[in-house]
């Protein structure tokens, strides 16, 4: 329990003295270390570090990065947002919907939140506001339905959950298509209710023809998710070598068939996605570590036996939980969120009988809320630095939606079937 203590201070002094996210993470991991195990041999502290991210399953990560990079800076993007305004756009307020479809799309190409951000915001903040959607519900839209990219395969945060627990990343990435929708249907009832309030109308109905052309145009980008997908489930290759076929595809597309993609276009890619991954993966490897002191210092026993002492259920633990996710979320990245919590909560979670897939959901549904809440939730600031607006004015239009989120969460958590029903049917 004093280790547990000194970790939490630790990080929260680091939050008020102003440190970058990093240091939320690895100054208390290291001081840990100094303080409580400090007989360690370095060469086992150097093993943990390096051994803990050498496994293949982690080059799915900047592997899928790079295609969303590449698709971001192509025309994928935009071709897939326009078949789903040429399907829905004519709806009352149909470009909200458009937006959220969009970002849908995308995601499941991608993987990654911000990338989603910038790719939908260039598009389709003049578009909502052409329409006459209110200034902050556009931008809340835009920063929140990027959100289901953490939920629809191929997820980063999935990946990044089931390199944790060892859970099955074939597993949850059939439980996050379905909560991912279910998100995506909250987004779209809140923006019916929106658009009525506000009078916004729809597109004029697109024609037969329109629609063909928008979904001809759209073929090579709709082959990206088929072949990922596809390919995943019907047993081609394994979510790590669907990143690769997703770089491969992505650079053939844009640059041979819509010819967007230039050669320096492909380095300025590359360069962005290695310092993306260079972030994340210093803090894999020293999350890494703080699990293996975790471990060391028997805290998840410790929480089992508190858990069994006072009688809780899975239901208390599971609110127990979500409050602790939503209170990290506030403050901490969220791959460094997995990292602090996931390996103590996790085998409370099993020894409650919880479904590893669920409790996947109920995490990734909580990184989803993190992404989005002020002050440091990460889409804020992509949007605010791709729109050019203060993160004031996205921070107020957010809050519709967190309580969207937070009503999705609830339902993910108590009603477990959202979760594991189509793992159940697919594996």
């Amino acid at each position: 329990m004093i280790i547990a203590m000194a970790i939490a201070l630790l990080a929260a002094g680091m939050l008020i003295a102003g440190f970058e996210m990093l240091m939320v993470l690895g100054v208390p991991t290291l001081a840990i270390r100094m303080g409580f195990f400090e007989r360690l041999p370095d060469m086992i502290i150097a093993q943990k570090i390096t051994g803990g991210i050498n496994q293949s399953l982690l080059l799915a990560i900047p592997f899928f990065l790079f295609a969303a990079e590449l698709m971001g800076r192509g025309q994928i993007a935009g071709r897939l947002t326009g078949l789903v305004r040429a399907l829905v756009g004519h709806a009352r307020g149909g470009i909200g919907y458009t937006t959220i479809g969009g970002a849908m799309g995308f995601g499941s190409v991608s993987g990654s939140a911000p990338a989603t951000v910038a790719a939908m915001g260039h598009i389709l903040y003049p578009e909502l506001r052409r329409a006459r959607f209110r200034d902050k519900f556009a931008l809340g839209l835009i920063v929140s339905s990027a959100e289901t990219a953490l939920l629809i395969p191929p997820s980063i945060t999935l990946i990044v959950y089931g390199w944790i627990t060892g859970t099955s990343i074939t597993a949850l990435f059939a439980a996050g298509l379905s909560v991912g929708v279910v998100m995506g249907l909250a987004f779209a009832a809140l923006t019916a209710i929106e658009a009525r309030r506000t009078g916004v109308m729809g597109d004029p109905r697109a024609t037969l023809a329109e629609i063909l052309t928008a979904l001809r145009r759209a073929g090579w980008a709709l082959g990206m998710p088929v072949l990922i997908l596809g390919g995943i489930y019907g047993g081609l290759f394994t979510p790590t070598e669907a990143a690769v076929v997703s770089v491969v595809y992505a650079i053939l597309v844009e640059s041979l068939v819509y010819r967007g993609l230039t050669l320096q276009g492909l380095v300025a890619a590359a360069e962005k996605t290695a310092i993306q991954n260079a972030v994340i993966f210093l803090l894999l490897a020293l999350g890494t570590l703080l699990s293996y002191f975790i471990t060391l210092a028997q805290i998840p026993d410790m929480l089992i036996g508190a858990v069994e002492r006072v009688q809780a259920g899975p239901v208390v633990f599971l609110m127990i939980a979500n409050v602790a996710f939503i209170i990290a979320g506030m403050f901490v990245d969220p791959n460094s969120i997995q990292l602090i919590l996931v390996p103590a909560l996790y085998p409370v979670a099993t020894s409650l009988g919880i479904d590893p897939v669920h409790f996947g959901m109920i995490v990734a549904v909580n990184v989803t809320l993190g992404m989005v809440t002020p002050p440091f939730g990460l889409d804020l600031f992509v949007a605010s630095s791709t729109l050019q607006k203060p993160v004031t004015e996205i921070i107020a239009g957010i809050w519709p939606f967190i309580i969207v989120n937070l009503l999705v969460l609830l339902l993910v958590t108590y009603v477990p079937g959202i979760a594991t029903l189509v793992p159940d049917l697919l594996l």
